[in-house]
């Protein structure tokens, strides 16, 4: 299953809305960093508000696809998880250490903007 990915200027905003098996998640993830190339995005913002489960596998590739992202150069934020899902993972041991979050999209745009004027001025000095 494809995930459509936007851009908006210089950020890339993808919603995952359906369980992902396996091969999905890491389709998702090859063609999130593949745009982030293509486009020279500075930021990613992956909005997971849809999903009321995150097992073990994609929490590990959401958090190793926000890395990779930081690796390229952008900076990204996961938005949108639910409560239950957020004490499953701490509760597997699987909490996205590194990560930027942000409780919705509002606030995941306002992060990700802050992140990248942040790096803008880092640049600077």
């Amino acid at each position: 299953m494809k995930i459509p990915i936007l851009r908006l200027k210089d950020v890339l905003l993808t919603s995952i809305q359906v369980d992902l098996t396996d091969r999905d998640a890491l389709d998702f993830q090859s063609d999130v960093l593949h745009m982030v190339a293509e486009t020279e995005a500075r930021g990613v913002i992956i909005d997971i508000t849809a999903l009321d489960v995150v097992d073990s596998f994609l929490a590990r590739v959401l958090n190793d696809t926000a890395k990779m992202v930081q690796i390229l150069g952008a900076e990204a934020v996961i938005c949108g998880m639910q409560p239950p899902v957020a004490l499953t993972l701490v509760e597997m041991g699987r909490e996205l250490i590194g990560v930027e979050t942000a409780l919705n999209l509002d606030q995941g745009m306002e992060k990700i903007q802050a992140l990248i004027e942040k790096g803008e001025e880092q640049g600077r000095e």
